[in-house]
């Protein structure tokens, strides 16, 4: 198929590249359609956090549970391994939440730095909470800390130009993994 040249340069359409071995790395990652048509809060209907508890820990991506918070994948992470503590208890910030919600949040994200560093190899972390919607909170009406993996390589143009992040792992994986190296509660 013929185009226009630029500059004295023959184009060749997306059409005629799409498929073929070139230069270019490229990222296929379909299942960011969700957040990107939904927006940063798809679950509308029902606070996402109080369900994951409901399910399986495959179908809920929990990697473990505790007696007042416990540890789940980032459904839309930044990183693979991208974390998430939550307590079981539907409470928006963390002033309102219980001393021993507080404690085990810490004990949980503390023991998510252990595997995520001992499975993953990472450099280092980001861990914060966005308490409220115009703080950036995608779910603000449930409490949860974000465990962000960082490797110093991790960041290159896709995520600042792009608007894109290379996830190299699949969520079941990256959730089995930490699931099956998180110690026993006793070992906590």
């Amino acid at each position: 198929m013929e185009h226009e040249p630029v500059d004295g340069v023959e184009l060749e359409g997306s059409a005629e590249f799409a498929g073929v071995p070139d230069a270019f790395q490229r990222l296929w990652t379909p299942h960011r359609m969700v957040y990107i048509e939904g927006g940063p809060q798809p679950h509308v209907d029902e606070c996402p956090f109080d369900r994951a508890p409901t399910l399986s820990d495959e179908e809920g991506l929990i990697v473990a549970r505790g007696e007042h918070a416990y540890v789940l994948l980032n459904l839309f992470p930044y990183n693979s391994g991208h974390l998430l503590v939550c307590p079981y208890r539907h409470v928006s910030t963390y002033d309102l939440a219980t001393d021993a919600e507080v404690a085990e949040i810490a004990s949980l994200t503390q023991t998510a730095m252990r595997v995520l560093t001992a499975v993953s190899h990472c450099d280092g972390f980001n861990i914060g909470m966005n308490q409220g919607r115009v703080a950036g909170a995608g779910v603000a009406g449930h409490l949860h800390q974000h465990i962000v993996p960082r490797w110093a390589s991790d960041a290159n143009f896709f995520p600042i130009i792009a608007r894109t992040k290379a996830l190299p792992q699949l969520l079941g994986d990256v959730r089995a993994m930490i699931q099956a190296a998180w110690p026993a509660p006793a070992a906590r």
